[in-house]
């Protein structure tokens, strides 16, 4: 089988290009399995059922600019947790390092979701973390489409596939179920983000990495701060679920609880990595709380718009860029948002906090 998500050639013509959200391709499904061409002219055969599924598409396209483009995939929701629909152009305000940007394309991403369920599956905590992952990751299947693609991938001292990308969500769950035996007691979480995401840099589309660990890592070879710096010049999604919660209040059910501060560390960086990205992070402590936990990581997916500019400053300093997204009324005031009673309502908007600019002279 072809290895995870092949690398392509990205071929850059002319000066250095920032792409935050690569091309969106929407593939194109039947029953019968995905394709990447055009539709079938009435009296075709269709493709035969047994067809091979094809991987999600890698991107190979030459790009040709002149100026660098930021593309960012924004969700917004109440306070309360719920999805704002029916957004437009105008209710968008971008400023890059505080300057305001003028937002060239527009438009919701209607794309297949394209995850990789990312479980710590490891022997600490006598298994526990691998336990919850593995039950806490199935919660997610009732709300995946057939046209969604997932990939699975477990980590403890190493970063291991289990099922490449797929449309078959019973190979994933089936691929969960059988996970038996963790390995060693170390939780890589920086190195295995790290390598997941170089993974899916050359895929298309909106993607995602679904993470399910307690946050704490052990030996990884990347620092903290190593990770975050590239994880900014990354376009891919991260949600993460943490474990540490549960394990924590079962250790204080038993008396046998001592610092925390740990996992409250752990937590944090969790978020951190969340929010970098324009994703989110729960921490749950009931496993009554997983279903809608996992049905808000779909809806975050489903409901994205994707919002394009080219910087007016500092287009190739070499920088980090603090990028901010405000949600405006079409004559530039404030947006006023009410409930199904006219009650207003506060809201929050998730986005990548920034991007790595590329450096005068390099790529071009």
């Amino acid at each position: 089988m072809k290895a995870l998500f092949a690398r392509t050639v990205l071929a850059i013509a002319g000066v250095a290009v920032i792409i935050l959200a690569g091309p969106r391709m929407t593939r194109a499904q039947t029953p019968d399995g995905p394709q990447t061409g055009s539709q079938p002219t009435q009296g075709t055969t269709p493709p035969p059922p047994t067809a091979p599924q094809k991987k999600p598409e890698q991107s190979g396209a030459t790009i040709s600019v002149d100026v660098p483009v930021v593309t960012l995939e924004v969700i917004a929701t109440t306070k309360n947790g719920d999805i704002l629909t029916g957004l437009k152009k105008e209710n968008f305000r971008i400023t890059d390092n505080g300057v305001p940007q003028a937002v060239t394309n527009f438009g919701p991403v209607e794309s297949p979701i394209t995850m990789v369920m990312l479980l710590e599956f490891g022997g600490r905590g006598y298994g526990f973390f691998s336990a919850y992952a593995r039950y806490w990751a199935d919660g997610l299947f009732p709300y995946l489409q057939q046209k969604d693609w997932i990939a699975l991938e477990t980590f403890d001292m190493k970063t291991r596939l289990e099922v490449d990308f797929t449309q078959n969500k019973d190979e994933v769950r089936s691929a969960i179920n059988h996970l038996y035996f963790p390995g060693f007691n170390e939780s890589n979480v920086f190195d295995a983000i790290l390598e997941t995401n170089e993974r899916l840099k050359d895929v298309k589309g909106k993607k995602s990495i679904l993470l399910l660990a307690s946050g704490r890592d052990t030996f990884s070879k990347n620092t903290l701060d190593q990770t975050m710096k590239k994880l900014r010049q990354s376009d891919v999604t991260i949600f993460a679920v943490g474990l540490g919660k549960v394990f924590t209040n079962a250790l204080e059910s038993r008396g046998s609880m001592g610092s925390n501060i740990d996992y409250l560390q752990a937590e944090n960086q969790l978020k951190t990595f969340a929010q970098q990205t324009g994703g989110y992070a729960w921490f749950p402590q009931f496993t009554g709380e997983i279903p809608s936990i996992m049905q808000s990581v779909a809806g975050f997916l489903r409901h994205q718009y994707s919002l394009s500019y080219s910087p007016t400053t500092g287009a190739r300093d070499g920088k980090f860029h603090k990028v901010k997204v405000e949600l405006v009324a079409p004559d530039g005031g404030p947006l006023t948002v009410v409930d199904q009673k006219g009650k207003k309502q506060k809201y929050v908007v998730y986005s990548r906090e920034g991007y790595e600019a590329p450096k005068e002279g390099i790529g071009n």
